[in-house]
């Protein structure tokens, strides 16, 4: 999907990541009309609507508390992506209750699936309450704004053990990128890191590899996904990785804990490691500032 009218095709859906596009420079030929492309966003991630554990028993007020905080901002994001597990368990209750925080963004939503939203390999579930309008069908997604080409990959078809996108998406996705400049600036969506962030815990995605060969040759590409509940930055030649803290709790650092899962802090300490990031694009370069609740 490359309609610049996608947004009023989103604004029901999602949940997280909120774009404030300004005046950006359209393509032409080979080069860009207006280098001074500025693009602000905000990123959520991890919601983990339902969960009740002792690392955080208010999931939905914490969600709440970062929605009420992009509704803040001065100027409205042009649309909001959330970045997976939007619930704990995909039961049709917790999506709901989680439709309910999310349908006060002022900002046009936009929402990937987590593994926890596809519990028992059902998308249906997530479809039905968040899934991508207009999406392929195997519910990934690209749109141009603003001179930025954006992808939404899903890549939690692997669940628990780690990500995998499977070779109907990497065909979509090679076929996607043949129609873009090098010098387009590329901002890709997924839920688990594409690239071995730690494989010991699952952090990884299987085939993540021929998907970042595709995109290596293209001069910004920025890749923001959720999964592991804390920031990890990492670059590849042009490619710059960021992961996103959730709003629901923290995971251990990797390798300082036998397991990933649920982290366990004192409340006002919680507060500072969950939240959500703004980002701004400039001349295709990501710059990002964290935003915790406490």
């Amino acid at each position: 999907m490359r309609r610049n009218d996608f947004l009023s095709h989103v604004a029901w859906t999602g949940s997280g990541i909120a774009y404030a596009l300004s005046g950006a420079g359209i393509f032409s030929g080979r080069a860009l009309a207006d280098a001074a492309a500025t693009t602000q966003f905000v990123q959520i991630s991890d919601s983990h609507i339902g969960f009740h554990q002792p690392a955080n028993p208010d999931v939905s007020a914490t969600l709440k508390a970062s929605v009420d905080a992009i509704n803040a901002m001065p100027v409205q994001p042009k649309f909001v992506v959330h970045t997976g597990d939007i619930t704990h368990l995909s039961t049709q209750a917790q999506f709901d209750d989680a439709r309910a925080i999310l349908s006060q963004l002022r900002a046009p939503l936009i929402a990937l699936p987590g593994e926890h939203d596809v519990l028992g390999d059902d998308f249906k579930t997530y479809r039905t309450n968040f899934g991508i309008e207009d999406a392929e069908d195997g519910g990934w997604a690209s749109w141009d704004d603003a001179g930025v080409h954006y992808i939404a990959l899903l890549n939690v078809f692997n669940f628990e053990k780690m990500g995998l996108m499977g070779n109907d998406q990497l065909a979509w996705l090679k076929k996607d990128l043949q129609s873009q400049y090098q010098q387009t600036p590329i901002v890709v969506f997924t839920h688990v890191p594409l690239y071995a962030l730690y494989p010991q815990w699952g952090w990884t995605t299987q085939d993540g590899a021929s998907a970042l060969a595709m995109l290596s040759g293209f001069d910004h590409v920025t890749i923001l996904n959720g999964h592991i509940h804390q920031i990890v930055t990492h670059v590849e030649g042009n490619i710059h990785f960021a992961s996103a803290t959730a709003t629901a709790y923290p995971q251990p650092q990797p390798g300082t804990a036998p397991n990933p899962g649920p982290l366990t802090l004192p409340h006002d300490q919680l507060l500072h490691a969950i939240g959500y990031r703004t980002v701004r694009l400039d001349t295709g370069t990501a710059a990002i500032e964290q935003h915790p609740l406490g």
